[in-house]
């Protein structure tokens, strides 16, 4: 009986344009997006809607009806000033447990040319052994991207259609999800009103947004540091190779300020973005900053410090983030030649000198990563603090070639196994060390 095969192709047809809408739903604020795209042109921006919240602990839902509440009014504003009504979106996901695999397989194409028919058997083996695996580990797939093709051995190929070959195989990079978190997560965005068209693990919509292809193809490691969570994610030879979450961001040195000063948050947030620094210089030692009392009606007076002792309270909680950072690129392997280009992005990195701080940190090359790639983006969203909302519509705009979203047909293609069990990170990183 003949299996009708998916055509890969024909997920990567270009749509005629759309209407796409993006969530960013983080621990301190909720962002929303609306845009026009055609999958061939730069999506064009036509409304956004920002409000304040609280109701995500660490990146993970902990409160639903202040979540939902922001999501709505976020969305409600967006809609008004694009003049449409959204039903469904893009939304992202920072924490939950994520993490980044590689699953191999391996068809049987007996000599001949690798033809249409080939390819789409070959990626339906490899979604077959997704849903398998990810079924016994109780996890939900949120990517399941092809990465790099194998011709009878021969490693790192982009497009093997038209060689001859006995074996086809392909690494997919996969990154999955504790299953309640993204529940939860879709939970909040339907009871908001929305259907949920997609969940996009932050490190990823990021990367949209702030990387440009050299990078990809040279490798570079984006760091993106949320109000409670920082996020990896590693890229090389064009595509991502691997993505680790941290359970530390900037809120955590906004606390730290008012546990130390003894001020409310809301003065300490103030103080970290307008006196605070990553870096210090002599003169801090003489500037005075005022700290706001904890109860401004007990009579008490605002104290004088010196601006000194903020950045010393900074550069403590940094010590500990970019430590677990450097620890996160190495497990990722990202070392050696190919391994030498950090970008931050995210509200944290809108911190004074942060960039020279993890350059010293890291002994890496580091840069602040603004979103770009967008018409008509707001200058309030053009922020680091925005870069993961602007890389979810990015994310949505083009045609991607992703297994998780693909329909399966069983038994498709030929004889199956596993490639070889070796690190398809290794392998990666050592073609991008051929090439330097």
């Amino acid at each position: 009986m003949a299996v009708a095969v998916l055509n890969p192709t024909q997920l990567l047809k270009p749509r005629t344009e759309r209407v796409i809408a993006a969530i960013d739903v983080g621990s301190s604020k909720v962002a929303a997006l609306v845009a026009m795209a055609d999958g061939e042109n730069m999506p064009r921006v036509i409304g956004s809607g920002v409000r304040a919240s609280n109701g995500l602990k660490r990146g993970l839902v902990a409160d639903m009806a202040k979540t939902e509440t922001a999501i709505r009014a976020a969305m409600m504003q967006a809609e008004k000033a694009a003049g449409v009504e959204i039903e469904s979106v893009i939304v992202n996901l920072s924490a939950g447990g994520l993490d980044s695999d590689v699953t191999s397989v391996e068809i049987d194409i007996a000599g001949h040319r690798i033809s249409e028919d080939d390819m789409g058997a070959l990626l339906q083996a490899g979604r077959a052994r997704i849903d398998e695996t990810i079924s016994k580990a109780g996890r939900s797939t949120l990517h399941a991207e092809p990465t790099l093709y194998t011709i009878d051995g021969l490693e790192g190929v982009t497009n093997p259609r038209g060689f001859h070959a006995d074996r086809l195989a392909v690494d997919i990079h996969v990154l999955t999800a504790a299953t309640p978190p993204c529940r939860n997560l879709d939970l909040a965005v339907r009871n908001a009103h929305l259907d949920v068209e997609a969940i996009v693990a932050s490190g990823v919509a990021a990367s949209a947004s702030v990387l440009n292809d050299e990078e990809r193809e040279l490798g570079v490691a984006l760091v993106e540091i949320g109000a409670g969570v920082t996020t990896v994610a590693v890229h090389g030879g064009g595509m991502l190779a691997g993505l680790a979450s941290i359970p530390i961001g900037a809120g955590d040195i906004t606390a730290d300020i008012a546990a130390s000063f003894a001020t409310r948050r809301a003065a300490a947030e103030r103080l970290k973005t307008l006196s605070g620094a990553a870096t210090s210089a002599p003169r801090d030692n003489h500037d005075m900053i005022e700290i706001p009392p904890l109860d401004p009606e007990d009579g008490q007076e605002p104290r004088r410090v010196p601006r000194s002792e903020l950045i010393a309270v900074i550069r403590a909680r940094l010590d500990l983030l970019f430590g677990e950072v450097d620890s996160a690129l190495k497990d990722i392997g990202f070392t050696g030649a190919a391994g030498r280009q950090v970008v931050l992005t995210g509200g944290g990195a809108e911190l004074r000198g942060i960039a020279d701080f993890a350059q010293g940190s890291l002994a890496r090359n580091v840069r602040v990563g603004r979103p770009r790639g967008l018409i008509g983006l707001p200058e309030a969203q053009g922020t680091a603090a925005f870069a993961t909302l602007a890389g979810l519509i990015l994310y949505g705009s083009q045609p991607r070639l992703d297994l998780a979203r693909m329909p399966v047909s069983r038994g498709a293609g030929g004889r199956t196994g596993e490639a070889p069990p070796r690190s398809a990170f290794a392998r990666l990183f050592q073609q991008l060390k051929r090439q330097i």
